[in-house]
């Protein structure tokens, strides 16, 4: 006889035992079903969180390192440009760029960008636009998807064209109902004729390029146009700055020489800047941190919701205990008639494992149909690896059969004669 044979009549037994006392077994399952449902919900939600912010890290290019212009704080200004009436100067400028693509050892590219926000205008419409002064080149180290017509060229850049790639939301709120490509738009007291629509990304554990709605202009246009100070007016009377650049990307060869490029640029513009106006982003280092923030989150949510099961499987042998004692008899009789210690332990470690492996099954599908519910209405990423199907399940089965355990060798431990006479 196989193995399977020998130990169908204990699992039919187990089934049916589970049936007999239908509402004690679904009451002892549920804790196994969420057990196994919040584990695999648990790490849905965390792996959609990792993997959206590594891929907007991803997406700022692993080789890009990140100069930006930071105003610098009080104490560093001095009394520079803290009064209204003065500029205010600061950031990175032209020569920066020009030192770190000359001599930083695996630049391949430096890509300048001067970033103000500007009233646009169309017709009735207008909306504050981020306007993005910048070159061709922006787009291939900051990819994203072109949604009609082109990007920048050189071509524009030659004849300091007025032209303007938008993102989509500013699209949306600018350009609704009207024809985009083509279309032209009032920006500052410039005339650009729409060219192009990008997909934007916003947000993410780095300062990210885009902003909710953007416009990107040749640089040589913008600084034709706008000039390199920004001065507001007020009654109180007028307060300006002057950033050369806002921002500078580095790309570099690969991503070996991203940490030491990084060093050598803090390092040169530490020897040029006498205060802090720059600020250095790494995607690379912060795309490891990432990871390494990602396999401490899923311990952490795993452990939380492996609790979940500790407690089931508690109530398992809780049931499994009670179970015993209310067939102390039967189990005399059993063993008054020849029937081993062993098989009493199969026979209580199989009607464990139908209730952990039926509570497992319907927790997968719980755990299954968590995340979606949780994407539908919170719009929330969330992923479900098939790892954490196979360790919820396993865990739930593996919980089963050790808190199974002794109860069945308590009830394989009774003596006959003391079974026989329990009322």
């Amino acid at each position: 006889m196989s193995v399977l044979g020998s130990l169908w009549p204990f699992v039919r037994l187990g089934l049916t035992d589970v049936w007999r006392h239908k509402t004690r077994s679904f009451l002892t399952m549920l804790g196994m079903v969420f057990g196994v449902g919040s584990v695999i919900a648990m790490l849905a939600v965390g792996e959609g969180a990792s993997q959206q912010a590594l891929e907007a890290i991803k997406r700022l290019g692993s080789q890009n390192i990140m100069v930006m212009s930071v105003k610098p704080t009080s104490e560093e200004r001095g009394n520079s440009g803290s009064q209204r009436g003065q500029l205010a100067v600061y950031g990175i400028k032209y020569d920066d760029e020009t030192r770190i693509r000359e001599t930083v050892p695996g630049v391949v590219m430096t890509v300048p960008a001067r970033m103000t926000r500007r009233n646009a205008r169309l017709g009735e419409r207008q909306l504050e636009l981020r306007v993005v002064e910048t070159i061709p080149a922006w787009f291939d180290v900051v990819q994203r998807p072109v949604l009609a017509g082109r990007v920048l060229t050189e071509h524009d850049m030659r004849e300091r064209a007025n032209v303007c790639v938008l993102t989509e939301h500013g699209v949306r709120r600018l350009l609704a109902a009207e024809e985009m490509i083509g279309q032209r738009i009032r920006i500052a007291s410039g005339l650009f004729e729409v060219v192009g629509i990008v997909k934007n990304e916003t947000g993410g554990t780095v300062r990210a390029p885009d902003s909710e709605a953007d416009a990107y202009i040749p640089i040589i246009t913008g600084t034709k146009l706008f000039g390199e100070a920004n001065i507001r007016y007020s009654a109180g009377g007028m307060e300006g700055e002057r950033v050369e650049l806002s921002q500078i990307i580095v790309k570099m060869k690969d991503t070996a020489a991203v940490e030491p490029g990084s060093k050598a640029i803090e390092a040169l513009l530490a020897r040029f800047h006498k205060k802090v106006d720059y600020k250095i982003d790494v995607p690379l280092t912060l795309l490891r941190e990432a990871e390494r923030t990602k396999r401490t989150y899923n311990i952490v949510l795993g452990a939380i919701a492996g609790i979940s099961l500790l407690v089931g499987g508690i109530g398992i042998m809780n049931i499994m205990l009670a179970s015993v004692t209310e067939r102390t008899k039967e189990i005399g009789i059993r063993r008054a008639i020849g029937a081993r210690r062993s098989r009493i332990v199969i026979q209580f470690l199989i009607n464990t494992c139908v209730l952990s492996i039926g509570g497992g099954i319907v927790g997968l599908l719980v755990g299954l149909a968590i995340p979606l519910l949780i994407t539908l209405f919170t719009a929330m990423p969330t992923v479900v690896q098939p790892y954490s199907l196979v360790l919820a399940f396993g865990i739930s089965v593996g919980i089963g059969i050790v808190f199974g355990l002794y109860p069945a060798m308590r009830a394989a431990a009774l003596d006959p004669i003391e079974a026989l006479r329990h009322e």
